[in-house]
C-alpha cells in the first residue's frame, strides 16, 4: 500500500501527517497529488468524505515559500464558512513542521482581527468570495502573488449563485498560476467554468464511471412516515445500538430550532446550526459537537458541506433533501475516511415525487418506502433499536453536559441579522432592560398633551372654553355670543 512519501511529499508534510495517524492516501489523494506536485491544473472529482481536501492541501503546502514575503502566496476559495474553518485545520495539521501563516477570511466575523494578520503577512488564505471581494476592495489583500487558486465545492458555489463572484476573484490573480477544482459533483456549469479557468487540466477521478455516488461503508435506511408522528419515530433512532454523533438535517431554519428544542426536552444533549445564527453561535454549536458536549446537532444544508467531524456514526434527514446532491451531502457527513455509517431518510407523503426523483438518479432500491411508525416493528430491527426505547431518554443516560458547558466566543461579528427572539432581546436590553411587552409607553409632546393636563396637576388654572360663534350664510345668529347654542 502506497504512503505519501511515495508520492513525493516532502518529509517534514509526512512526519506532520503521521503525528495524526495519516498515513496511506486515499484514491483522490493518490491520483491528485502527483500531479499537483508537477504544476498541473487538475480537476478533482470523489464522492465526499474521501479525502478530496488533502488532495489539494498537501501539493499546495509543498509549492509555497514558508514564510513568504507576507503577501498571499495560496489561495482557496470555498462557499462555506464551515468548509473555510476545516480547510484551514488541515492546512495547519498539515503544515505543523512548517512556518505556514494561514488566514481564514469569511462574512460574520469582525474586519480587525483579519485586516491585523494581512498586515502581519500571511502565506495562504483560505476564505468565502463575498469576504474575499471586501478585502479586495479595501486593498488589504494583494493577490498579485498567488501562485497556487483552489476552488473546491465549486458545484456548490455555482448552486448559492457565487460564480459572478468567482469570476471577479480569478481576475485579481496571476495569468500565471497553478488551478485546482475540486468537487463531489461534476455537472454541465461545472465543466464550463473548469474550460474557462485551467488550463489543458488533466481531470481525476477516484471512482469508477459505473460506481455508486454513494459510500459504500454507508447503510441506507428510507422509512415513508407521518409528520406529526416524525418526532416520536426520531427520538427513537437516536436510542439506536452503537450510535455516537448524530447529525439532523431539515430544510428550513425554523424547523430547525423547533427540532432542536424538541429533542433538548426529551432529554437529549442538541442544538440547532443554521444561517440566522451569529458565527460565535454557530461556532459554539459545533465545538459542542466536536467536543462531545452534545451529541445530536440539527442542521440546514449550510452545515452539509465542510463539516468533517470524527464519529459521527447516524444522519437523519428528518426531511426529505431537495436533490440528489443534496442527498449525497448530507449523507457524507457520516462513513467518511473508510469509518462504517448509517443514512436514515424521512419521507413524509408530500415529498413522494421528490425522492422518486432522487431514488432513480441515484439508482437507490428504494423506490417506495415502507410505511413506519415509532411502534412499527421493522423500525427497531432495522435500526437496532432496543424494545423499550420510547420518546424520551432515560434519566441515567442523559450524561452530556449539553450546548452551555461550551463558552460562545466573541467573534466582533457584523452585518448579521438576528432572530427574532434575539433582536427582541437586544431592544430591551436598549431600553433600559425592559423588554418589548413592558417598554414605558412613549411620552407626550406638548403640543400632544391634552388641553386639561395642566389643570389635573394644579400646576395652572384651568383653561377658559373658547366661545363658539355660530354663523348662517356668513352672517351671525341670534344669540351668536352665546356659549351655548340657541334653540331655534
Amino acid at each position: 500500500m502506497k504512503t505519501f512519501a511515495d508520492l513525493g511529499v516532502a518529509d517534514d508534510i509526512v512526519a506532520a501527517l503521521a503525528a495524526r495517524q495519516i498515513i496511506n492516501p486515499f484514491p483522490i489523494q493518490t491520483l491528485a497529488i502527483p500531479l499537483a506536485l508537477k504544476d498541473h491544473d487538475l480537476i478533482g472529482q470523489a464522492r465526499t468524505g474521501t479525502g478530496k481536501t488533502m488532495g489539494f492541501t498537501v501539493p499546495m503546502l509543498q509549492k509555497i515559500d514558508c514564510p513568504g514575503d507576507g503577501r498571499p502566496q495560496a489561495l482557496v476559495v470555498v462557499p462555506t464558512r464551515e468548509l473555510a474553518v476545516q480547510v484551514t485545520n488541515d492546512v495547519a495539521m498539515a503544515g505543523a513542521n512548517r512556518e505556514v501563516r494561514v488566514l481564514t477570511v469569511y462574512g460574520g466575523r469582525a474586519y480587525e482581527p483579519q485586516l491585523e494578520a494581512l498586515k502581519r503577512g500571511v502565506d495562504i488564505v483560505v476564505g468565502t468570495p463575498g469576504r474575499l471581494l471586501d478585502l479586495a476592495g479595501q486593498r488589504a489583500v494583494d493577490l498579485s502573488q498567488i501562485k497556487v487558486l483552489v476552488l473546491d465545492e465549486a458545484d456548490k458555489m455555482l448552486d448559492l449563485g457565487f460564480l459572478p463572484d468567482v469570476e471577479r476573484i480569478v481576475a485579481l490573480v496571476p495569468a500565471k498560476r497553478q488551478t485546482m477544482l475540486f468537487s463531489a459533483t461534476m455537472p454541465g456549469p461545472v465543466i464550463a467554468l473548469s474550460r474557462r479557468y485551467l488550463s489543458h487540466p488533466t481531470h481525476v477521478r477516484a471512482e469508477s464511471a459505473d460506481e455508486s455516488a454513494t459510500v459504500p461503508t454507508t447503510s441506507q435506511f428510507v422509512f415513508r412516515t407521518h409528520q406529526m408522528d416524525k418526532p416520536e419515530v426520531l427520538a427513537r433512532v437516536l436510542q439506536a445500538d452503537g450510535r455516537g454523533l448524530v447529525m439532523v438535517f431539515t430544510r428550513y431554519k425554523r424547523a430547525a430550532d423547533r427540532i432542536a428544542a424538541d429533542l433538548e426536552e426529551r432529554g437529549f444533549a442538541a442544538a440547532a446550526v443554521h444561517g440566522d445564527l451569529g458565527q460565535g453561535a454557530r461556532e459554539q454549536a459545533l465545538r459542542a459537537f466536536r467536543n462531545g458536549k452534545i451529541d445530536v446537532l440539527v442542521a440546514t444544508d449550510v452545515a452539509a458541506r465542510g463539516i468533517d467531524i470524527g464519529g459521527v456514526t447516524h444522519v437523519v434527514n428528518y426531511e426529505c433533501p431537495e436533490n440528489e446532491d443534496a442527498y449525497l451531502h448530507r449523507i457524507g457527513r457520516t462513513g467518511r475516511a473508510g469509518e462504517t455509517g448509517t443514512a436514515i431518510t424521512l419521507v413524509d407523503w408530500e415529498d413522494g415525487y421528490r425522492w422518486g426523483m432522487i431514488n432513480k438518479a441515484l439508482d437507490l432500491p428504494f423506490t417506495e418506502p415502507e410505511e413506519t411508525y415509532s411502534t412499527s416493528e421493522h423500525l427497531y430491527i432495522e435500526l437496532e433499536i432496543p424494545r423499550e426505547a420510547t420518546g424520551r431518554l432515560p434519566k441515567a443516560q442523559q450524561s452530556r453536559e449539553g450546548l452551555d458547558a461550551e463558552q460562545i466566543e466573541d467573534l466582533g461579528e457584523t452585518g448579521r441579522r438576528r432572530p427574532p427572539a434575539e433582536r427582541g432581546a437586544k431592544s430591551g436590553a436598549k431600553s433600559g432592560g425592559k423588554s418589548v411587552g413592558e417598554r414605558k409607553p412613549r411620552t407626550r409632546s406638548r403640543s400632544e398633551a391634552p388641553a386639561t393636563a395642566k389643570a389635573e396637576t394644579g400646576d395652572a388654572p384651568a383653561r377658559r372654553s373658547r366661545q363658539r360663534r355660530r354663523t348662517r350664510r356668513g352672517a351671525p345668529v341670534d344669540g351668536a355670543g352665546s356659549s351655548s347654542p340657541t334653540a331655534e
